[in-house]
């Protein structure tokens, strides 16, 4: 304010000129302006216009010309000049600029210029950006040295970066050792704490701050406090911070709601959160963007997107983040139209090269069954991150591609990416597909190689994969191993016993589960039915299909009916099975009459299996194997013309058998054959040693067969 009072009129004019083009970021006149200082030779002379024309450079984000300004400076000692470059820079947020910053603090040293408050809170900022810890560490030394220890600023910069860094201990330490602190300081460690996911500290630190009298908390602390309750095990901590937020008044400002919302929304409590987002006449972007998302996490897509329509018709522009919970909403209930809608307007506003959305646009691709513009998406990024390429490799497995799915991983390690939990638990199930055990046993080897540990989900998928492919000693070792063991990982090992002919011990495994206190959901009864049926207990069966609603409050699904026609169907109580097919109230269109035909062929069931029969292709089955079922019925019945009736009826529909495929590992390499393939490489063999076996099956010459054997195989 001196060196302005001491400026001539003349130049006092020129000051406020400049200071308005800088605020109106004016470049034309600013370097008009710039022109007429050289000419009239006050720059570089005049130290306070110089720093004014700098100051209009660096606001302007013209970083180059600020720099060759600066470097005509005749004297750097004043640290406000190195202050307005290196805040400038920190304050872009972009790696290159805070490189930028950091550097310009070094020369800044090495001139002998000492760095003051402002300075500090630059250089924390850009570090921060850079992941530059050892940065962090030599500037907090300076400012120990430099910076009184009241300066609440300087110190609240110190520790903002340690938060950000996730040094939360340090951080910790600077904030007991703050004489004075405001409430920045109290909302930044805070969050600090909040964003590592370490709640009881983060609501320990806000009680603290209640207790103190000298200052309350404002709507900073509250958000970030309420950032840190949004969990649906503490939600009742996050509904006393709401209580508390309306006592204090703080309700009404648009971030503290918007904090509250999010809260509830990702706590599962939507009820609440739809009362409160309607309650705010005051909405803006984040505020539609927490409701969305939290629609979208809960699984009801449906309502998700209903919201944003109507976000659209308040003519509310919808953020980077709302339309990643679009898109989110989209994939859950495959609503690719309005994905591919969302799509177009990422790329009309520009945001489609950013990687978070291309991995939302990858997923939702993938999971509705696009995979061929999920893997464009993936290609377009020449450095795709962790998540992107686990999102590609959840997509192939998605979609039943799991050879891709481990090619594109073994392609993930040889760039040199390392993986984590959701990238191996995919990996694993795929192997579970292929029932790929030595293949598998690799992928295990790498969980072990990263030191990921058998929680869930990587303990139940590795249990399931085991199981899946008929080691189930293994599988179980796996499964008692597991710290904690969720509902999904019980359905897993009863699964894998029940598949392979251990249906006894399914029993016993379910009967355990319910003994420690887990409540069994519709896969736990699924896999259960399906024991009972590999094991003929028609009333053990319906003894559990009825508990589903009457101890449990699950109501049977149509896999649950199928499981009971089969039950029924496989013990040969066929007529049984008609009546509880005709007595379902669920509506199960095709499913259960497929199950039924199936059973009547196998007991040569005759007349049942084609009124089952006529029952599928009057609702319009497009199954071939249901036509083909049929037409051997009346085969064998020697009802020709329906034979014939059925054919054409197929013929009409344009529905034709497809072919089978098998495949079988062997020396770690997957081996695919598929009817009336004759590409692999051993085909010939192949068939020469089918055509063997089946003259050993028919026993017609197994005398000579036996004759041509070593003696090593008899």
């Amino acid at each position: 304010m001196n060196q302005a009072a001491s400026l001539t009129a003349q130049s006092r004019s020129l000051f406020t000129k400049l200071r308005l083009f800088t605020d109106r970021r004016n470049l034309p006149s600013g370097k008009a302006l710039h022109g007429h200082l050289l000419k009239s030779g006050v720059f570089p002379f005049c130290e306070y216009l110089s720093t004014t024309l700098l100051n209009f450079y660096a606001k302007c984000h013209l970083f180059n010309e600020a720099d060759l300004l600066f470097a005509e400076f005749p004297c750097k000692m004043d640290p406000i000049s190195w202050n307005i470059l290196i805040n400038s820079y920190s304050q872009s947020g972009l790696a290159d600029s805070s490189v930028s910053a950091l550097r310009l603090f070094r020369k800044m040293i090495q001139h002998g210029s000492l760095p003051n408050s402002h300075t500090f809170s630059g250089i924390f900022s850009a570090a921060a950006v850079v992941d530059d810890i050892f940065m962090v560490h030599q500037a907090h030394c300076l400012v120990l040295k430099l910076v009184d220890s009241y300066d609440v600023f300087a110190y609240s910069s110190t520790l903002n970066a340690y938060c950000k860094l996730g040094l939360l201990f340090e951080a910790r330490r600077v904030f007991d050792e703050m004489p004075v602190r405001n409430s920045i300081t109290w909302s930044t460690i805070i969050s600090g704490f909040a964003s590592q996911r370490i709640v009881d500290e983060a609501f320990m630190l806000f009680k603290v701050m209640l207790s103190q009298e000298d200052e309350y908390p404002n709507e900073f602390v509250f958000t970030s406090v309420l950032s840190a309750l949004a969990s649906s095990d503490v939600v009742h901590k996050g509904m006393q911070v709401h209580c508390l937020a309306i006592k204090s008044g703080l309700l009404s400002i648009v971030s503290v709601g918007n904090a509250v919302v999010t809260m509830y929304a990702k706590c599962g409590i939507l009820n609440d959160a739809i009362k409160l987002f309607e309650l705010y006449t005051d909405r803006n972007s984040i505020t539609w963007s927490a409701m969305i998302t939290g629609y979208a996490q809960s699984a009801d897509g449906e309502k998700a997107l209903i919201l944003f329509k109507d976000m659209h018709f308040n003519g509310m522009k919808p953020s980077k983040y709302t339309l990643v919970g679009v898109l989110n909403a989209s994939s859950d209930i495959e609503e690719v139209t309005v994905g591919k809608q969302v799509h177009a307007y990422l790329i009309k506003s520009g945001f489609e090269s950013q990687i978070y959305i291309t991995t939302a646009l990858v997923d939702m691709y993938a999971k509705c069954g696009l995979i061929v513009d999920a893997e464009k998406g993936f290609s377009e990024l020449s450095e795709p991150d962790l998540v992107l390429w686990t999102s590609m490799i959840s997509g192939y497995v998605q979609n039943g591609d799991n050879e891709n799915a481990v090619s594109l991983y073994c392609r993930m390690q040889m760039e040199g990416i390392a993986p984590n939990e959701l990238t191996m638990a995919s990996l694993l199930k795929a192997c579970s597909c292929l029932s790929a055990l030595e293949l598998g046993k690799q992928i295990h080897g790498h969980v072990v190689k990263n030191g990921f540990s058998l929680e869930v989900p990587i303990g139940s998928s590795l249990s399931t994969m085991y199981a899946k492919c008929g080691n189930l000693d293994d599988g179980n070792a796996i499964f008692r191993r597991m710290p904690a063991r969720d509902v999904v990982s019980w359905n897993s090992m009863i699964s894998g016993l029940s598949q392979n002919g251990r249906g006894n011990e399914a029993l016993d495994l379910f009967e355990e589960m319910r003994l420690e206190g887990l409540k069994p959901d519709n896969v736990s009864f699924l896999n259960i039915l399906s024991a009972c049926s590999h094991m003929g207990l028609v009333d053990k069966g319906r003894e559990y299909f009825q508990s589903m609603a009457d101890e449990f409050s699950l109501a049977p699904r149509i896999e649950h009916y199928a499981c009971m026609v089969d039950i029924l169907g496989r013990a040969g109580r066929l007529e049984e099975a008609k009546d509880f097919i005709e007595s379902a109230t669920i509506e199960h269109g095709l499913c259960l009459w497929r199950v039924l035909l199936s059973a009547c062929r196998n007991h040569r069931n005759y007349e049942l299996g084609a009124y089952a029969g006529e029952k599928l292709m009057e609702l319009g089955s497009q199954d071939s194997s249901a036509y083909v079922l049929l037409s051997s019925i009346y085969s064998a019945m020697g009802q020709l013309d329906d034979v014939e009736r059925v054919r054409r009826i197929m013929s009409a529909r344009g529905i034709s058998k497809e072919p089978g495929c098998s495949w079988i590992e062997l020396k770690n390499q997957v081996h695919v054959f598929v009817v009336g393939d004759s590409l692999h490489f051993s085909i010939e063999d192949i068939r020469s040693e089918l055509q063997t076996l089946c003259r050993l099956m028919k026993g017609d010459e197994v005398s000579e067969l036996e004759s041509e054997l070593p003696e090593e195989l008899l």
